[in-house]
């Protein structure tokens, strides 16, 4: 077994720091394992990036090079197989403006947005703050083995999609929360529908990297000529890199009708402005990351065994789903007869940590579950899911 380069059971203190996932909670004793960053120091490459520029001493209005847009086409290229063109990509602050400023460029006031629930909190925002109306087409629980996922109802999924006013489809790839990689099949049969009844697909695909041993991430618009120009992808390194703070995103698109309505949008919503150090840790995390980001993925796999082996030992009856891609675990509290909300309320009062309710992310489709994010050192990890145990070994007690 080869030696570990990086430190990732490294225990930083981020509680004062300004930090939201600290910070949000009065306690100093809460364990947070909810919102999705992770409390590891990021890649020694862009530390020493951004170090090197921040010793300059002066931050003013920043150019995007030429580098910058080279970093993400040889990346994509290198390690998915996808061949982006230059002039498809268009740089943004995050991929949730990213996704609004998509909404706002392709459609009108009173049209419709497909999303598969349970899904990303904010797609719900980004959808309605555009005046539009969320359409959902709930994902189905199945079993794999001994193990809960989740598959896609492409009866219902093409019921929605056929409906005159649904005029985009936002794809989560992988998916968050239900910790899917969907397949190169699922993707081209999602296509399909959405083609047969011309409906754009915008595919977030920020958690890309973030992939479990046998399963393979597949950009969407990487599957065919069909899917590349259906579709617009939003894609980050601020997850996989954990540098969300330092506001970096593209959006790409081949159909410049297209990236002429979205440049119009982002002038509109303000977003067109980058900061000096994300374009400098994009190029570092693309340049020279991936040894760091390949152990990163081992760790995680590694949390994410050790939170399933906990669970069937101590806490069999809640249901942990297959974990694919993302560092963020569904898990089914059904069996304790309380709502998520409650569940979430208690074990932070009573068990000082922190996770998300399931309602977060579909009222109907979240109920009965919560999710955990499990980007930390094992020991925090540990540590937190014993304090779940603690509470939830009280409710029926």
């Amino acid at each position: 077994m080869a030696i570990a380069a990086y430190n990732f059971d490294q225990m930083i203190t981020r509680r004062h720091t300004n930090c939201v996932k600290w910070d949000e909670a009065e306690e100093d004793d809460i364990i947070p394992l909810w919102v999705a960053d992770m409390d590891f120091p990021t890649a020694p490459c862009i530390i020493n990036a951004l170090r090197e520029r921040m010793e300059h001493g002066v931050f003013g209005y920043t150019h995007v090079p030429p580098s910058y847009y080279d970093s993400i086409i040889t990346w994509f290229h290198r390690y998915h197989d996808w061949t982006i063109q230059r002039e498809w990509i268009i740089y943004t602050s995050g991929v949730v403006p990213a996704i609004s400023a998509i909404i706002k460029a392709l459609t009108e006031t009173g049209d419709k947005v497909l999303a598969q629930t349970p899904v990303y909190n904010c797609f719900f925002s980004s959808i309605r703050n555009n005046g539009c109306e969320v359409v959902e087409s709930p994902l189905s629980v199945c079993e794999e083995g001994d193990e809960l996922t989740y598959s896609i109802d492409f009866e219902d999924f093409e019921k929605k999609v056929s409906d005159p006013q649904v005029k985009l489809f936002l794809l989560c790839n992988p998916h968050n929360p239900a910790g899917r990689v969907w397949t190169v099949d699922e993707l081209r049969m999602m296509n399909d529908i959405c083609m047969r009844h011309g409906v754009k697909v915008i595919a977030d695909e920020i958690h890309c990297e973030l992939v479990m041993p046998d399963h393979h991430f597949t950009p969407f618009a990487s599957i065919s000529r069909e899917c590349q120009e259906n579709s617009i992808t939003c894609n980050s390194p601020s997850k996989a890199f954990n540098i969300a703070g330092l506001q970096i995103a593209n959006i790409i698109s081949s159909d410049p009708d297209i990236r002429k309505r979205i440049n119009r949008a982002i002038n509109i919503n303000e977003v067109c402005d980058v900061n000096p150090f994300g374009v400098i840790a994009l190029q570092a995390a693309y340049n020279e990351g991936q040894p760091w980001l390949a152990e990163l993925n081992e760790y995680l796999y590694d949390n994410y065994i050790s939170l399933t082996s906990y669970f069937k030992l101590y806490m069999p009856e809640l249901k942990v789903f297959k974990l694919e891609g993302t560092y963020l675990v569904w898990v089914d509290i059904t069996a304790t007869g309380m709502k998520s909300n409650d569940l979430e309320a208690l074990l932070l009062k009573e068990g000082k940590v922190w996770v998300n309710s399931g309602t977060m992310y579909g009222k109907e489709a979240g109920e009965g579950f919560i999710r955990i994010n499990i980007a930390c050192p094992r020991k925090r990890l540990m540590e937190g899911l014993k304090r779940i145990r603690q509470i939830v070994s009280t409710i029926h007690n």
